[in-house]
């Protein structure tokens, strides 16, 4: 297969402090920034001034476990964070053009209400809204939600495909000009060109109309973020952005032809899905200076921390009674993120990591791929991965914010725009005008030649 040419879509991964496990114990760390929407707006207009594709915020509903004495250590554990469709619409009135997608799982919602909320983000932000559909994964989360136990992973999935029906079904609730608003006539919207769901399945009744006039966009872009067999078998069914986490060069490559190649069942063009794994670059003028800014990170790493960090990520087990210096043992398939815990068990036995070494290792990141140095090499690591069909683009991970999605402006995205690689301004003021993708026809709505048919 010939090397692809064109430009990459870039995300921007907002999480409070950055995504580095230690970055709130940063001098330059805004300490209260889970709840400061200065810090925010500020994070979101420098991505949209550098014309990112999208901000990006990730969510859970509830605290990464029960441990007092991990938790009062992190930042990472959704202890104090805004709830993101809120923060989104607010988001919305101080940018213009970049995208605004949030996290809302379908393990603890009901799809009505994603279906309006996510509308209503879409008419306020003038067609900026996308939805990030996951399964919870956390037992955590379970609890909150009258339950003791969480959900089975295969019945989560099977819940969200539903989900999913559910939503873009109630998306179509209206043509485009349904609502004419004549006072003359005294006509608010046209009876003909309102539909009924009437939905009845496995998991969900909903009768519908939504309440809300159809988006701008059609529909909101749909985003999914997971890897497992259930999850590439979703995002090639349903998803128009997948974000993803892959290490190596040759599992990015396998994991995009994977998906790409599982659409056609679908009816799906290959490009209505645009594939953007998370990366964390640490970026400096010198390989030295990039290197001293990720050490600076990695000294402000609490042992207790890493070690929960470890145990989350690889399925929740407790790893607490093994030596931090010994190997990461043998584990039972886990109810959470299996791809996640396939993702760091394998890490660990490729490189022969102790439990130290394995936090140490993924305490920017959190499993998702890692880039310590120049501009010139960040750009050619990422040239790298789009070129051979290894992404369409990237979820950018700030390790410490503002600073590192300030550096990758100033450094990395000159780089790439000199190599044609990414744009040097907006085109559309869609999200589906940044992403390539195309505005999605109402499953009501009927074509001329259909109409002409019809009459013959």
């Amino acid at each position: 297969m010939a090397k692809r040419s064109g430009q990459l879509r870039l995300g921007a991964f907002l999480y409070p402090t950055g995504h580095h496990i230690a970055a709130w114990r940063h001098p330059h760390a805004v300490a209260d920034a889970g709840v400061n929407f200065k810090h925010y707006a500020a994070l979101a207009q420098a991505a949209e001034a550098a014309s990112f594709d999208l901000v990006f915020l990730a969510d859970g509903s509830g605290t990464r476990g029960d441990d007092a004495a991990f938790l009062s250590r992190t930042a990472h554990s959704y202890v104090a964070q805004f709830e993101p469709l809120t923060l989104l619409s607010a988001l919305a009135a101080v940018t213009e053009r970049i995208g605004l997608v949030g996290t809302a799982s379908t393990s603890f919602n009901e799809p009505y209400h994603i279906a309006r909320k996510f509308a209503s983000l879409d008419h306020i932000s003038g067609g900026r809204a996308g939805w990030n559909l996951v399964t919870s994964s956390s037992e955590h989360e379970a609890r909150n939600f009258n339950l003791d136990q969480h959900l089975a992973h295969a019945h989560r999935y099977e819940r969200a495909e539903e989900f999913a029906e559910v939503v873009t079904g109630l998306w179509d609730s209206w043509d485009d000009d349904a609502f004419v608003r004549d006072k003359t006539s005294g006509r608010y919207f046209d009876p003909d060109k309102r539909h009924v769901l009437d939905h009845r399945g496995e998991f969900f009744k909903v009768h519908g109309p939504l309440n809300v006039s159809r988006a701008p966009q059609g529909h909101p872009v749909v985003v999914q973020a997971g890897s497992s067999e259930a999850g590439r078998a979703l995002a090639a069914r349903t998803a128009e952005v997948i974000f993803t986490a892959q290490q190596t060069l040759e599992d990015a490559v396998a994991f995009y032809a994977d998906v790409k190649g599982r659409m056609a069942q679908y009816g799906r063009d290959p490009e209505s899905l645009k594939i953007m794994p998370g990366v964390m670059p640490i970026v400096g003028r010198t390989e030295e200076e990039a290197r001293e800014k990720f050490d600076a990170l990695q000294a402000l790493i609490d042992p207790v921390v890493g070690l929960a960090m470890v145990s989350t990520l690889t399925g929740g087990f407790d790893l607490s009674g093994y030596p931090l210096d010994g190997p990461i043992p043998d584990l039972p398939e886990t109810n959470a993120s299996k791809s996640r815990q396939g993702l760091m068990i394998d890490l660990a036995r490729r490189e022969n990591l102790t439990i130290r070494q394995l936090y140490l290792r993924i305490a920017g990141a959190r499993g998702h791929w890692q880039i310590v140095g120049t501009p010139v090499q960040v750009a050619d690591a990422l040239e790298e991965r789009f070129v051979n069909y290894g992404a369409d683009g990237f979820n950018v991970m700030a390790a410490l914010l503002p600073d590192s999605l300030n550096d990758f402006i100033e450094l990395v995205l000159p780089e790439l725009r000199r190599r044609g690689l990414f744009r040097h301004g907006y085109e559309g003021r869609t999200l589906r005008d940044h992403l390539g993708l195309e505005r999605p026809r109402s499953r009501y709505a009927v074509t001329q030649e259909e109409t002409s048919t019809d009459l013959v």
